[in-house]
């Protein structure tokens, strides 16, 4: 069967509809409640307090198709499979139905829309530990539909379990889709998931164990099912290919790579790498910059940095000069379907070649660093292969290219070392920095996002009516809040901006929720994030002082019911964000 990418995802969001289900908005890949992640890495995220038993405006059943990054593995990108930038179809079940009508869907839509045949497919179930029982139930399901006993596999939970995310929260089970791409061979009779001709098209979730402080695991009072199927592996195994860059959302872009290098895709492996990465790491940041994310030294500025750095240097190894901007055009062509793309087209372009213009000037930086240890050492050690690598972008290929060129030796089994070494400071760190967890509602974020709507409100009050909110990221620590303005903000208009808020807070004031339609909200001033999209149905949370409106906004939450509940708001910190946004850190004490 030959399907598109935009066929893909209507076929998958009209079935499920027609299934009760509701549509919810494709979310930005900058997550608006879940300070625990740089990015969106799944179509569950901006769910996260909908999975936790906070009502959704929409139902309990709800589908779409969410657009994602995934950074842990950014090194592997150069295969076949692996992507930095992904789309995430999914449809979940909020406390409504369970294991038997999620499975009977994903296999209706598998068979029928999808048309892949059973002798094709296999799945894999939960086969149990001290923690939670086999799951004798889904495996029952799938026999009842016909898939053959020997074409399902019970596997561990490392392989057939999801979350919690954090130390605690709900989880459970999964059961796994694969598909047999070998199109010359048929399908063995037994599946062995271990077999990479199988690949994994599909992944229900079915949470509903919840893990409390001391580790145990505990029946869920809601039960809900997460699903996550990739556009990209998808149109890969419909269409016939085994490696996904041969699909129309990526040939566009990989043969504008071609011409410009001229060289061809799929005849050399070192060459056919880096054309991958090149095409993967320029649509991702083409996405970020696209959610408002600017290169930087931290956190999501840093990985766009890397990425558009490495697609530079890996450019270079193809004889590449000045070709980010070329090559990204391609990516427009492909997702005209994404407003935040096309409406911001050209400051994307412009800010990719402004940092591969900076990067070059880097790079020959570094050229003066090997030239003098060319000079003055007559080998590369390890440590200075590394440097090369981390401070001046040198990918090993490249420094042993250029070594060799010079007749001098690279000592690569201690770079490797060194980049081990590296690699797991950084994963400890990234642990330490995030292990709070995916869906924190603890009492401190929870007091925080009700304090981030009287800041906001404040600020437009002090400063300027026309402020609107940019960003936000509240762990239970502190909050932080991006917004528009054109200047730093002075010591005396922060401390009113604090007597502001405190002054509501002293005067405990009720914070009601209702669900109303989004045009409704905006129509009745309710404030939304700029750029947001909402789905038709939202939560509004409003502050009354009396009959007079504090503040009004659409939010997912959580919230206090009462803003004396939040003890005393203090601001930490103001700074420059980027060009005309400004940030404010600040805490509840």
């Amino acid at each position: 069967m030959v399907i598109t990418r935009k066929e893909l995802i209507k076929n998958y969001i009209e079935f499920f509809k027609l299934n009760e289900h509701k549509e919810i908005p494709n979310s930005s890949l900058v997550p608006a409640n879940d300070p625990t992640v740089l990015f969106t890495t799944a179509g569950m995220h901006p769910l996260v307090p909908f999975l936790l038993g906070q009502k959704h405006p929409l139902g309990k059943k709800l589908v779409n198709v969410q657009r994602c990054i995934r950074t842990g593995d950014i090194d592997e990108v150069g295969n076949t499979t692996h992507h930095t930038f992904f789309e995430m179809l999914g449809n979940w079940s909020l406390g409504d139905y369970f294991k038997k009508q999620a499975i009977e869907m994903s296999f209706e839509f598998i068979t029928k829309v999808l048309k892949i045949p059973l002798e094709r497919f296999a799945v894999t179930v939960f086969m149990g530990d001290e923690d939670a029982p086999k799951d004798d139930e889904a495996a029952k399901i799938w026999l009842d539909l016909g898939v053959s006993k020997d074409r399902i596999a019970f596997l561990p939970k490392k392989d057939n379990w999801w979350g919690p995310a954090g130390e605690t929260g709900p989880c459970g089970p999964d059961t796994e889709m694969f598909y047999w791409r070998d199109s010359k061979e048929k399908a063995p009779k037994k599946f062995n998931p271990e077999d990479k001709r199988w690949v994994e098209i599909w992944n229900d979730v079915l949470m509903q164990y919840n893990r409390d402080r001391s580790g145990k695991y505990i029946e869920a009072k809601q039960k809900n099912i997460d699903t996550g199927m990739g556009v990209e592996r998808v149109l890969a195994v419909t269409n016939g290919f085994d490696d996904n860059y041969l699909t129309e959302v990526w040939q566009p872009i990989i043969k504008e790579i071609e011409i410009l290098s001229e060289k061809k895709y799929g005849k050399d492996p070192e060459e056919t790498k880096a054309m991958r990465i090149i095409a993967d790491h320029l649509k991702a940041s083409v996405f970020i910059i696209g959610d408002g994310v600017v290169p930087g030294n931290a956190e999501r500025g840093y990985v766009l940095r890397r990425l558009i750095r490495r697609a530079v240097r890996y450019g270079r190894l193809l004889g590449l000069r000045e070709f980010t901007r070329k090559v990204c055009l391609k990516v427009f062509d492909i997702y005209d379907d994404y407003d935040n793309l096309v409406g911001n087209k050209q400051s994307i372009l412009d800010e990719i070649e402004k940092e591969e213009t900076k990067f070059n000037l880097t790079l020959e930086q570094g050229m003066k660093v090997f030239d003098k240890l060319v000079s003055e050492e007559r080998s590369i050690d390890g440590k200075n292969a590394f440097l090369l690598y981390q401070s001046y972008g040198f990918p090993i290929e490249m420094t042993i290219e250029l070594a060799k060129e010079a007749g001098i030796f690279v000592d690569e089994k201690r770079f490797e070392e060194e980049s081990k070494k590296h690699q797991e400071l950084s994963r400890t760190a990234s642990a330490g920095t995030f292990k709070s967890g995916l869906a924190d509602n603890s009492e401190g974020t929870t007091k925080l996002h009700t304090a981030a709507h009287l800041l906001n409100e404040a600020l437009r009050q002090v400063l300027d009516k026309d402020i609107k909110q940019k960003g936000s990221n509240i762990n239970p620590e502190r909050l932080r809040f991006d917004f528009n303005f054109a200047r730093k903000v002075e010591s005396a208009e922060l401390k009113k901006v604090e007597e502001w808020v405190n002054d509501k807070i002293n005067k405990k004031l009720e914070v009601k929720r209702e669900e109303m339609k989004v045009e409704e909200a905006l129509k009745s001033g309710a404030h939304g994030e700029f750029g947001a999209k909402y789905p038709d149905i939202v939560s509004v949370y409003t502050i009354m002082d009396g009959k007079k409106i504090i503040s009004k906004e659409i939010c997912t939450g959580p919230h206090v019911k009462n803003t004396s509940e939040l003890g005393s708001f203090k601001i930490v910190k103001e700074e420059s964000s980027s060009a005309g946004i400004r940030r404010i850190k600040a805490v509840v004490e």
